[in-house]
């Protein structure tokens, strides 16, 4: 018996032992597209991005890098009994620095600590049209955050690995450009309703 667990710690502590070596570079990123049509109201809400992420291991288990991409948002309403058509967008430029800590659990399974500054530089935009008038309005922001992730990274093989976040603990600042006031919005939670899953793909040395 007490080979049998000694043999097991062994295992386990040799599992446990594998790294991610210094020199590693990863792709990831984000890529979505949704849209939900309403027909009782005539409206439509569509929402696109596409983050783009590199990462390399500056160390055993550390990596640094970036996301670099584009996010934007429509919702679209036609007044039935007016029939003016409103639509309300948001378009923003997205920068995303940050560095990862990663902690082994197994040979192919590691859990990380993401810390990362997501920045968007980007706009507002309202456009009504209708029969008698057509006006539209535009508004610059900038919105910039901190925020820590916890997730998950399991290893298919060398080269591929499917990864998971559950929430954020975060702060983000937003303002526009022509106010004179921000407004602040804190985030702290492991919110199963937020878990997100991607796949990296690893160029392993």
């Amino acid at each position: 018996m007490k080979k049998v667990l000694l043999a097991g710690a062994i295992a386990l502590f040799g599992l446990s032992n594998a790294q991610i070596a210094k020199g590693t570079t990863y792709l990831s990123g984000q890529v979505g597209y949704s849209s939900t049509q309403d027909n009782n109201t005539d409206s439509k809400v569509e929402d696109f991005t596409i983050v783009p992420t590199v990462g390399y291991f500056v160390g055993n288990n550390v990596a640094v890098g970036l996301g670099v991409g584009y996010a934007n948002t429509s919702n679209t309403t036609t007044s039935a009994l007016t029939n003016v058509e409103t639509k309300l967008s948001t378009d923003a430029f997205v920068v995303a620095p940050f560095v990862r800590k990663y902690w082994t659990v197994g040979e192919k399974l590691y859990i990380f600590g993401q810390l990362e500054v997501p920045m968007a530089f980007g706009k507002d935009k309202a456009e009504y049209s209708g029969t008698a008038s057509q006006f539209n309005t535009e508004s610059k922001f900038t919105s910039i955050g901190v925020n820590v992730k916890p997730g998950l990274d399991y290893f298919l093989n060398k080269n591929w690995s499917i990864e998971a976040t559950i929430g954020e603990f975060g702060y983000n600042n937003f303002k526009y450009k022509d106010l004179d006031k921000s407004t602040d919005n804190f985030n702290f939670g492991l919110n199963l309703s937020s878990v997100t899953f991607g796949v990296k793909y690893v160029f392993a040395k």
